[in-house]
C-alpha cells in the first residue's frame, strides 16, 4: 500500500487537454464518521487526487493519481501552479497500525506528464495541511497544525527545497489557513488553537511573525483572499456545540489590517471561498452533519450559502443543501460553476451559479471522502 502511494500509480489514465482549466480534489478514504467520530477505516484503499476538468460543463474527472492526503485541517491542502503544469498536495494524517496518526507528507505532482505522476515526496511538519505559493511561485508555505509551525520551501525547477521553519511559539496554536497577498511580501495565518490570526512578513525565504495579532472569532480556521488582495475572509469554527458561528472579513487596505465585518452562519463554516471576480463569497457549513445521532442540532446535510460582497460587507443571496461533513469549494475560472466537497457522501456536489440562484448538477463521485480542493486561480 505504502509503495503504491509513493509511486503515484494512476487509476484513471486519460491525459487531460493542455488547455483544460482544472481543479484537484484530494480524497481521503481512510477515515469515516461513526456516530459523529472520525474513525479509521480497516484496510483502506490509497488516498488519491482527482484531476477535474472545469473548462466545460458538466465538469468531469480526467485523471486520478495515488497521493497521500487527509481530511484533517482546512480543506485547502492543494496548490496548483499558475500554468497548471504542477501541483502540491499535503497530508496531515496517515494510518499507523490501524489507527490515525499525524503525518507530514508533501507531494509534488507533474501535471504535464502523460499520465500525471508523482515526482517528489518530502516532509514538512506534523499535521501538514494548507499549502500556498507566493505569487511569483518562488516560495511555498505549509501550515503544520500538529507542530505549531509553518514550513518554508524554495521552488527550483518545479521541485521543493526546505528553506526553514516559522515557529509560532505555541505548539498548540494550530496553524491552519494561509493566504498570501499579491505583493508576495505578506501573508496571513489562522491559529485556531490560540484564537488569533498572525501577519507574516516575507523577505526572500525569511518569514517572520508580526507582533500584532489580528483578533477574529473563536477558532479561526479556513481563510481565503479575493483576487484584488483587498479582503480576506475567515471562517471561525467556534466550539462545535451547535451554536451559529461567524465568518468575518479582514480589510487588507487598512493599516494595520483589521476585522471590519462579521456575519452569523450555520455551525462550523469550514468552506470559505471567494468567486474569481471577488463579487461573491461561498460559505459551506457542516451544520451538524458531522455529529452523532441524538445531537440536538444534528442535520443530515451541510449548507452552502452564497453572499454578495458589497464594499467591506456581505449580503446573503441564496442558500442550498449540500452533502454531509462538507469540506472545500472551488469555482470555475469564469465563476459560473461551483464545486462543493462532501466527505460523508464521498462526492463533489456541482452547481451552476448566475449571481442570484444555484442550480444543482450531477455530483462527481471520487475515490474516498472529498477532503481538500484547489485551482490555479483565486
Amino acid at each position: 500500500m505504502r509503495k503504491a502511494l509513493l509511486l503515484g500509480t494512476v487509476l484513471l489514465a486519460p491525459a487531460f487537454a493542455a488547455q483544460a482549466d482544472i481543479a484537484i480534489s484530494s480524497n481521503d478514504p481512510k477515515v469515516v464518521l461513526v456516530n459523529g467520530n472520525a474513525t479509521a477505516v480497516a484496510n483502506p484503499p490509497a488516498d488519491t487526487a482527482s484531476i477535474i476538468d472545469l473548462k466545460s460543463y458538466p465538469p468531469k474527472v480526467v485523471a486520478t493519481v495515488e497521493v497521500p492526503g487527509s481530511v484533517a485541517g482546512p480543506p485547502q491542502a492543494v496548490a496548483i501552479s499558475a500554468d497548471q503544469s504542477w501541483a502540491i498536495v499535503t497530508a496531515a494524517t496517515k494510518q499507523d497500525g490501524g489507527k490515525l496518526a499525524a503525518d507530514s507528507k508533501v507531494t509534488v505532482i507533474d501535471l504535464k506528464a502523460s499520465p500525471p505522476k508523482v515526482v517528489q515526496t518530502l516532509d514538512a511538519g506534523a499535521g501538514a495541511t494548507v499549502v500556498r505559493f507566493t505569487p511569483d511561485e518562488k516560495l511555498v508555505l505549509v501550515a503544520n497544525r500538529g507542530a505549531g509551525t509553518v514550513s518554508v520551501f524554495n521552488v527550483k525547477d518545479k521541485r521543493l527545497e526546505p528553506a526553514g521553519t516559522v515557529d509560532t511559539g505555541n505548539a498548540k496554536s494550530g496553524p491552519s489557513g494561509i493566504v498570501v497577498l499579491p505583493d508576495g511580501k505578506r501573508a496571513l495565518l489562522t491559529r485556531d488553537g490560540d484564537h488569533i490570526i498572525s501577519l507574516l512578513h516575507i523577505n526572500g525565504a525569511e518569514v517572520k511573525i508580526d507582533p500584532r495579532p489580528i483578533t477574529s472569532g473563536l477558532a479561526p480556521y479556513t481563510m481565503d483572499i479575493n483576487k484584488a488582495g483587498t479582503l480576506a475572509a475567515v471562517g471561525n469554527m467556534g466550539r462545535g456545540n451547535g451554536d451559529f458561528d461567524t465568518v468575518q472579513l479582514i480589510d487588507l487596505k487598512s493599516t494595520p489590517f483589521r476585522v471590519v465585518h462579521s456575519i452569523a452562519v450555520p455551525p462550523s463554516p469550514e468552506g470559505v471561498k471567494f468567486s474569481p471576480d471577488g463579487r461573491h463569497l461561498a460559505i459551506g457549513s457542516q451544520n451538524g452533519s458531522n455529529k452523532a445521532e441524538g445531537f440536538p442540532f444534528r442535520s443530515a446535510q451541510g449548507v452552502l450559502t452564497m453572499y454578495a460582497v458589497e464594499g467591506t460587507g456581505l449580503r446573503k443571496v441564496t442558500q442550498a443543501p449540500i452533502g454531509g461533513w462538507p469540506q472545500g469549494f472551488a469555482f470555475s475560472r469564469d465563476g459560473r460553476t461551483l464545486l462543493a466537497q462532501s466527505m460523508a457522501e464521498q462526492q463533489i456536489d456541482v452547481f451552476r451559479f448566475d449571481g442570484a440562484t444555484l442550480t444543482r448538477g450531477t455530483p462527481i463521485k471520487v475515490n474516498g471522502g472529498a477532503a481538500s480542493i484547489g485551482t490555479s486561480w483565486r
